[in-house]
């Protein structure tokens, strides 16, 4: 990797849906944004990273749940979107948009996880039709509306 680009985030990231089969979903709320609630998401860490790898890594990070592959859904969806003018620093100059990969992540029921406190600060699990209205990305609620279609794919 350039040295130069390493400080960089990478421009493709992914969208964790952590729901239970009675659709309850976990928000999270960003520690740098005090009312940002929000799914998992998390950028690629290297080019080469797949994105079920940085899928699975995200939310152990953010949540303490240790996913297998096998647990995690890629539901092929991909959105494209400006970047937040706030985070743009974060990537390199002239990158303003930012793809998007859709995965979910069933569990058995509602528990508590455990917040990485530099990037989250609070946890909730809503219906899921709460969870959408709550969240401060269109393209999170979205995806949250979208989760009956994919109930099916549940083990």
């Amino acid at each position: 990797m350039d040295p130069n680009t390493a400080a960089f985030k990478i421009p493709e990231s992914v969208l964790v849906i952590i729901y239970t089969a009675r659709l309850d979903v976990l928000l999270i709320e960003r520690a740098d944004h005090p009312g940002f609630w929000q799914s998992v998401t998390g950028s690629k860490d290297t080019p080469d990273e797949s994105l079920l790898e940085t899928a699975r890594r995200e939310v152990e990070e953010e949540t303490g749940i240790v996913a297998t592959p096998a647990q995690m859904r890629d539901w092929c969806i991909s959105n494209v979107y400006d970047i937040y003018p706030a985070w743009r620093h974060r990537y390199a100059p002239g990158v303003t948009r930012n793809t998007e990969h859709v995965f979910g992540l069933c569990v058995p029921e509602r528990y508590a996880v455990r917040l990485s406190p530099r990037e989250h600060t609070a946890s909730q699990w809503l219906a899921h039709q709460k969870a959408a209205e709550k969240c401060f990305s269109p393209s999170n609620a979205e995806a949250i509306l979208l989760l009956p279609r994919f109930m099916d794919s549940v083990d």
